[in-house]
């Protein structure tokens, strides 16, 4: 995949119908926002117990995303990363054993992160969709929980994304084949490698226009009543009544915040009761927000494709366990 930055086609953008807001964060839940400085110059690095080998730290997973990207866009342009971390394990130094942690000076403390999510906007690649401007987003995921640092040096397991982000909202989108959620790598060039083969295989093009006919369709006020009784119903299904049923992954919360935002989002509540999927789709993935940093990104996927299949059965007027009456919904917005 070659992310060409001066063909017309990659930057649709038409400035009267672009919805702007203040910026947001793209995930929420128990995490704080830092620099890249900060993980470099005031983080510790793990280290596997059994050998004393060290982990490749949040620093460099971000860093070697960075010069992916550089290599592949082959222009000099300015990377911005945003940085969410959670789970901080807290630590001291030698000397200050047996101090108690009130005289600890900042130069005893230590610190690193055990779950870390970032994103590095690519504005340069961009198209609005739906008056939302978005744009091309790559990011990833390390949580050394999944990781068995008591051991001794092993293979590391990292999650690499690459998709679109809304402007509006900061909510990610990102399709199946843009997400590689189980890489797991002995060194810095596998690392490497792997990331260009996710970029490699991203088709752009397919996720945009899949995007783009979400706002095509729309449900009444009705439809997304019964929706919303099935997604409650969803979570107590036995395993046996799951399995022919879209295997959707989201909360109880995270439903009810969905209920909330269809009368109350400024830019993606309904209208007279009806709410395209584009809206939809948004409201899941700000719902999704909530979500641990260690299973963010599987759920946003998953809130994709539970979409594009109700855009599907919309289309096709095919029965859907979540929607009734689908072939009266099949009217654009």
């Amino acid at each position: 995949m070659n992310l060409v930055l001066n063909n017309p086609e990659h930057q649709i953008i038409e400035e009267a119908q672009v919805i702007e807001s203040d910026r947001k964060n793209f995930i929420e839940a128990n995490t704080l926002q830092v620099d890249l400085e900060h993980l470099k110059n005031e983080c510790i690095v793990p280290v596997f117990s059994k050998d004393n080998e060290c982990t490749i730290s949040h620093y460099e997973f971000i860093k070697y995303t960075e010069d992916v990207i550089a290599d592949v866009l082959s222009n000099s342009i300015q990377l911005e990363e945003q940085i969410r971390v959670s789970h901080i394990v807290k630590g001291r130094i030698p000397s200050a054993i047996g101090k108690p942690a009130k005289d600890l000076s900042e130069q005893e403390k230590t610190l690193y992160y055990e779950r870390m999510a970032f994103v590095i906007e690519i504005p340069q690649i961009s198209q609005v969709i739906n008056g939302n401007r978005l744009n091309l987003s790559i990011g990833g995921v390390r949580a050394y929980n999944q990781e068995n640092l008591y051991g001794k040096k092993s293979i590391e397991k990292f999650k690499v994304f690459i998709g679109f982000q809304n402007t509006v909202c900061l909510n990610l989108c990102i399709s199946t084949d843009g997400l590689a959620e189980s890489i797991r790598i002995s060194s810095i060039g596998e690392l490497k490698s792997k990331i260009l083969e996710l970029i490699n295989g991203y088709d752009r093009k397919k996720h945009l226009e899949n995007l783009q006919e979400l706002s095509i369709y729309s449900i009444n006020q009705d439809q997304f009543a019964f929706l919303i009784g099935k997604l409650k119903m969803y979570q107590y299904l036995s395993k046996e009544e799951r399995k022919d049923l879209f295997p959707l992954s989201i909360t109880d919360s995270q439903i009810t915040s969905i209920v909330k935002d269809y009368y109350s989002d400024e830019f993606f509540c309904s209208i007279d009761g009806t709410i395209n999927l584009w809206k939809l789709y948004n409201l899941f993935t700000e719902a999704n927000k909530t979500s641990y940093i260690d299973n963010h990104l599987e759920r946003n996927v998953s809130a994709y494709e539970f979409i594009k299949d109700l855009a599907k059965c919309l289309k096709s007027g095919e029965p859907n366990w979540f929607v009734y009456n689908l072939t009266m919904a099949n009217s654009a917005f």
